[in-house]
C-alpha cells in the first residue's frame, strides 16, 4: 500500500525537488512561483525568462543532481512529504513559511496525533534529562507525539522516554538539521534508528546534508511548529531551545518551562521565559492540562528579536496572481536599505501579484536581498 505522502506523480516530484533546490529559490519564491504558474515544472520553464528580465542569465539545478537526490533518499529507505498532501501536519502547515517539503522515515501517522515539544540544553544535568524522560514518557502514555530534535541531553532523554512508553498509544517524533541519512551528534546513531524504527524522522535538509549552523534554526522552526505547545526543560540563555520557545510564542503555541535554581546557569533560560510569559511546569500532568485547555493566544512576550524563518524568506508569501500579470517596475523604489514589500505595493501602486513578480525576477537574477518581516533590499554587488 502507498504511504500517505506518495500522492504525486514522479515527474511532479522530481520538477518540485528541481525547483526548490535550485539558485535563488527558497520556501517564499517556490510557493509563489507554484501559485503564479500553476506547476512545478511550468515554473522552471519560465525561469530563465524571469531571470532575464531580471537582468541575468540563469539555469536551474542539473538535472543529474536532482536524480542523485533520490537514488539517495531511495536508498535511506525514506520518502517526500510535499506541503499540499493530505499528510502534512495541520499545525506546521499553519507557520507563515512552512516548509514546502521534507523527508521522512517511519510512522507518517503520528503526524495526526496531538503532539508536544520537549527541548532543553545539550550540556543538561542530570536531574533536568531524568526529568525529560519522565515527561516523555508520561506524555507519550497519554497518546501525545512527543516532539523533540535528537540533540544530546534533554532531546535524546525525551526521546528515549517516549520510546520507552510507546506501548500506550504516543510516539515520538525526531526533527534533525542533516539529511535524513547523515546521524548527528555521531553517539545517536542506534537512538535515530530506533526513531526511525518506531516512531517517525523528519529532515527538512536534502539527504547527504551535513548539518550546519545556520541548519538549526531551520530545524528549530519545524519543532515549534508541529506541536501545540513547547517545554523547556533546562535551558541557557540565547540557546537553541529559546530559539523554538519564542518561535512557538510567535506561532501563537503555548510555551512552557521548568523552572530551576538562579545559581545554575543552565536554568537561567527557562526562568527568563517564565519572566516573559511562558507557563510555569512541574510536572507531565501540568503539560497535559495546559495543551487540553489551551484555545487562546499565546502568553509568551517577546522581549527581543530572535531568528525567524523570514530571516531568510519573506514571510508574506501568498500572493494573488492574475493570469495575466506583469512584473511591476520596482528597482527604482529599491535601495540597499530594507523596505518593506506593502510599503513597495504602496507606492507602485499595482496589485501585489506583479510586485512579487518583479521581486522573483530581481532575486533569480541575484539583484534582490530578502530580510525578516517582509522586507527586501537591492544586494550591494
Amino acid at each position: 500500500m502507498s504511504p500517505p505522502g506518495s500522492v504525486l506523480p514522479p515527474a511532479d516530484v522530481f520538477a518540485r525537488i528541481r525547483l526548490l533546490r535550485s539558485p535563488g529559490i527558497g520556501p517564499v519564491s517556490y510557493f509563489q512561483l507554484l501559485r503564479r504558474f500553476g506547476s512545478a515544472a511550468a515554473a522552471l520553464d519560465a525561469l530563465p525568462e524571469l531571470a532575464a528580465r531580471g537582468g541575468s542569465r540563469y539555469r536551474p539545478v542539473p538535472a543529474d543532481r536532482i536524480e542523485a537526490e533520490i537514488a539517495r533518499l531511495h536508498a535511506a529507505g525514506a520518502q517526500y512529504l510535499f506541503h499540499d498532501s493530505p499528510a502534512y501536519p495541520r499545525l506546521l502547515a499553519a507557520l507563515e513559511t512552512p516548509p514546502p517539503v521534507f523527508t521522512w522515515r517511519g510512522d507518517l501517522a503520528l503526524l495526526g496525533q496531538g503532539a508536544v515539544a520537549l527541548v532543553g540544553a545539550r550540556n543538561a544535568s542530570a536531574g533536568a534529562c531524568r526529568l525529560a524522560r519522565e515527561y516523555g514518557a508520561a506524555l507519550a502514555a497519554r497518546g501525545y507525539a512527543v516532539v523533540s530534535g535528537l540533540a544530546r541531553g534533554i532531546d535524546a532523554a525525551a526521546h528515549r522516554g517516549a520510546l520507552a512508553a510507546m506501548g500506550e498509544g504516543g510516539g515520538t517524533i525526531g526533527v534533525i538539521a542533516s539529511g535524513i541519512d547523515v546521524t548527528y551528534p555521531p553517539e545517536h546513531a542506534e537512538l535515530q534508528e530506533q526513531v526511525a524504527a518506531r516512531g517517525l524522522l523528519l529532515a527538512e535538509m536534502p539527504p547527504g546534508t551535513e548539518p550546519l549552523a545556520r541548519h538549526f534554526p531551520f530545524r528549530n522552526r519545524i519543532i515549534a511548529g508541529l506541536a501545540a505547545g513547547t517545554v523547556v526543560v533546562e535551558a541557557a540563555p540565547r540557546s537553541g531551545s529559546l530559539i523554538t520557545a519564542r518561535l512557538a510564542g510567535e506561532a501563537g503555541r503555548e510555551v512552557m518551562a521548568v523552572p530551576g535554581s538562579p545559581l545554575d546557569s543552565r536554568s537561567r533560560g527557562c526562568n527568563e521565559l517564565i519572566r516573559d510569559g511562558a507557563v510555569l511546569v512541574q510536572s507531565a500532568d501540568d503539560i497535559a492540562e495546559l495543551l487540553e485547555r489551551f484555545d487562546g493566544p499565546a502568553r509568551l512576550k517577546l522581549r527581543e528579536p530572535v531568528w525567524t524563518a523570514a530571516d531568510e524568506d519573506e514571510a508574506d508569501f501568498a500572493p494573488t496572481f492574475a493570469a495575466d500579470d506583469s512584473p511591476a517596475d520596482i528597482v527604482h523604489l529599491l535601495g540597499t536599505a530594507p523596505v518593506a514589500t506593502d510599503e513597495l505595493i504602496r507606492q507602485s501602486g499595482v496589485n501585489a501579484g506583479a510586485v512579487q513578480m518583479a521581486l522573483i525576477e530581481l532575486e533569480l537574477a541575484g539583484r534582490l536581498i530578502r530580510h525578516a518581516g517582509g522586507r527586501v533590499s537591492l544586494s550591494q554587488g
